[in-house]
């Protein structure tokens, strides 16, 4: 909640930005910069398994743990001698063996929580065990921008995640281009889009004024940006999303930092696990595949990097269900051009288990936050935003 004081402040700085765009002048942030670059981050919502989605197949103690679940070698797509990927990650795969795929090990925090709500706020706050009144996406933007810039920030889900609550940006949420728009009733919808062009004079109402503006164009240009948006690429047969990201990067939005979620705890596989978990790494593969490989056609592959995670890891064993249940350290997923790809971080040892028989972290998932923040969208602002200094991981090239 604002109080009065910071609303009078945003006010005053709506009220600076309404009175350039009644001048005629273009806003810096009217298209993006050809060089700029975009972070996009994919949250595999439900707790993924991690275990048998990048599969320790040269250890023996991972079939000792799961000798029904445990995937056999000649099923995998191999990595290396140690290594190998579920059978539904082709597309992820062909990423590996091109050099754009890098696997981080071991990733979680201290005094992990098995509750989807509070960890995924964990981790959409970077604050584990604590909390934060902002998203570390939405804090990220407030240090690359610290003035509001229109179409900053892109959450392409049914609700807006906290992820992305920010202190000075609004976040674009939407899931279906037609449908964003504001509601309001058919006999007020004309009024509601005459905003006024000109300050008033009056702080308030200016900011105001701002804010429906800002909405209005958005939801124009989305709509836009998806209607005219054809591509050959194949994403698979369920995009995730991913497709609208295509959409908006090739029309030119100002967006950089893109936040979407595999839908309704899909991951969260505690009974008959094996068919539908492949088939759910068989959507994400090939819709981050496609996704990339129709930047590389639009000529925006070098701009783009994709980050994957889930709130947690499943346990170490299986369940007498033929599934996992809700467990703690996991791996974390990065692609694109910029990536350089191979294994980061310290496996988990899995002949040492915690006393609750789950993984023990080896990397703090801040770490690679920002080698996202610094490494890849070269902020230096990693430890402002994380409030702490979490050294990154060398995945980014220069």
């Amino acid at each position: 909640m604002s109080t009065r004081r910071q609303f009078l402040t945003r006010g005053a700085a709506a009220s600076a930005s309404v009175g350039c765009w009644a001048l005629g002048a273009t806003p810096r942030s009217a298209r993006a910069a050809a060089d700029e670059r975009i972070l996009v981050v994919f949250e595999l919502s439900g707790g993924n398994d991690g275990l048998n989605t990048i599969v320790p197949y040269g250890d023996d103690t991972y079939y000792r743990l799961r000798p029904k679940l445990g995937l056999q070698r000649e099923r995998l797509l191999t990595m290396d001698e140690h290594w190998g990927m579920n059978p539904g990650l082709a597309g992820l795969h062909r990423l590996w063996d091109d050099g754009r795929l890098a696997v981080v090990h071991g990733c979680g925090y201290a005094h992990p929580s098995y509750s989807h709500f509070t960890s995924m706020a964990y981790w959409h706050t970077a604050a584990p065990n604590s909390g934060d009144a902002y998203g570390w996406v939405g804090r990220l933007a407030d240090a690359m921008a610290p003035e509001p810039r229109p179409n900053f920030i892109v959450n392409i889900d049914t609700a807006q995640s906290l992820a992305v609550k920010s202190r000075h940006h609004t976040p674009v949420v939407f899931d279906d281009p037609e449908r964003f728009q504001r509601l309001t009733l058919a006999t007020e919808r004309g009024i509601i889009e005459q905003v006024p062009q000109a300050p008033t004079g009056n702080a308030n109402r200016d900011f105001l004024n701002m804010v429906a503006k800002s909405a209005n164009e958005s939801s124009q240009a989305v709509r836009e940006a998806c209607r005219s948006y054809h591509t050959p690429v194949d994403y698979g047969l369920l995009p995730a999303q991913l497709d609208k990201v295509a959409a908006c990067i090739d029309a030119g939005l100002p967006t950089r930092l893109y936040y979407l979620a595999f839908r309704n705890n899909a991951f969260d596989t505690h009974v008959q696990q094996a068919d539908l978990h492949q088939r759910l790494l068989t959507y994400a593969s090939d819709a981050v595949h496609g996704f990339l490989a129709d930047l590389e056609r639009l000529g925006q592959g070098h701009r783009v990097a994709v980050m994957m995670f889930s709130e947690f890891g499943r346990r170490a064993g299986e369940n007498t269900n033929l599934g996992t249940d809700h467990g703690t350290a996991n791996v974390m997923l990065l692609a694109g051009q910029g990536v350089r790809g191979g294994h980061y971080g310290e496996p988990c040892d899995l002949t040492d288990l915690d006393d609750t028989d789950n993984l023990r972290y080896t990397t703090d998932f801040r770490r690679v936050y920002a080698s996202a923040i610094d490494g890849w969208l070269q902020t230096g602002a990693a430890e402002q935003v994380l409030k702490a200094r979490f050294e990154p991981l060398p995945i980014f090239g220069a």
